[in-house]
């Protein structure tokens, strides 16, 4: 039996959506409770270096070198390859001062013939940069909401910003769960999840009023049966735009991640899950929040008249 997606039911079991839906927060939260997140230098106290050389670094001469600096090689928080190994990205997990950070060129450049890049965060940046990168996440939930509620009305808004909660939540977990490294690519892929989520999400919610409008033509009172049907068509009849568009997205994600360097690896990941969430959130959470919302609302009318 074929499964059409234009003709799927996605109102009838919205229950058993939301209990999935339900369960994977409450996994998400017991993840990042007890195992919490692997931060990298950039929220961190941290020292990064980078290695370039003409021939393929091997990370037994990259703890060599850095021994060879007077610094202890068990200070390494890791070690990742690009451009076929001619480049090395070594992570430290302590803040090099002055002194420290000149005995390390010294050693590189004898070694390899070219002097390092190097970088360090203090305790007290990476704190800032957490903080900002929170505030940026928060502000455009913010502008979202607004957003939406000018466009639509409030429950739209509502519903936008709990099913986008949801994708960046899954994304945090997914991180958690397997302990990639969190960095500022990180917060780049919340971001732009968050805009490709609300793209699709907005798509529905405009199919969704345009029908509902039809639907309350002459100032008739549509029955909570009658606004179901209404979402379920408007799902129905945007399902295969969003599948296309977000399918489009992996494969460049996919390709990224496969063929991109070690530094974007991680932001392509993050993509791939948010993407995949995100899909899963607009067609199965959002319109149906609205609706379980928007039918409390006509309920209570009816109570008061």
């Amino acid at each position: 039996m074929n499964f059409n997606p234009t003709k799927f039911d996605y109102v009838k079991h919205r229950n058993i959506y939301f209990i999935i839906t339900i369960a994977l927060v409450v996994i998400s939260v017991l993840l990042l409770t007890l195992r919490g997140l692997n931060l990298g230098i950039d929220f961190t106290e941290g020292t990064r270096v980078e290695i370039s050389s003409t021939n393929t670094i091997k990370e037994s001469e990259v703890r060599s070198v850095i021994e060879d600096a007077g610094i202890d090689a068990a200070e390494i928080n890791g070690v990742q390859f690009a451009q076929g190994g001619k480049l090395a990205n070594v992570t430290f997990v302590g803040e090099f001062d002055q002194q420290q950070i000149s005995k390390m060129k010294q050693a590189i450049e004898a070694k390899y013939k070219k002097e390092p890049s190097i970088s360090t965060v203090s305790a007290q940046v990476g704190q800032e940069i957490a903080r900002n990168a929170i505030y940026a996440v928060l502000l455009a939930s913010l502008g979202i909401v607004i957003y939406v509620s000018f466009r639509f009305q409030p429950l739209y808004g509502i519903a936008t910003v709990l099913a986008l909660l949801h994708d960046a939540l899954m994304i945090i977990a997914f991180f958690s769960l397997f302990q990639i490294e969190v960095n500022l690519y990180f917060i780049a892929a919340i971001l732009t999840i968050i805009g490709y989520s609300v793209n699709d999400t907005i798509v529905t919610f405009d199919r969704v009023r345009e029908n509902l409008a039809h639907a309350e033509k002459g100032g008739r009172q549509v029955t909570f049966s009658e606004l179901s049907h209404i979402v379920n068509e408007s799902i129905q009849q945007t399902i295969i735009r969003s599948i296309n568009t977000v399918v489009t997205v992996i494969m460049t994600a996919a390709a990224l991640y496969i063929f991109g360097s070690e530094a974007i690896r991680g932001f392509s990941l993050a993509l791939l899950v948010g993407l995949i969430m995100g899909m899963y959130s607009s067609i199965f959470i959002a319109a149906q929040l609205w609706l379980v919302m928007k039918g409390r609302t006509l309920k209570s009318s009816k109570q008061a008249s």
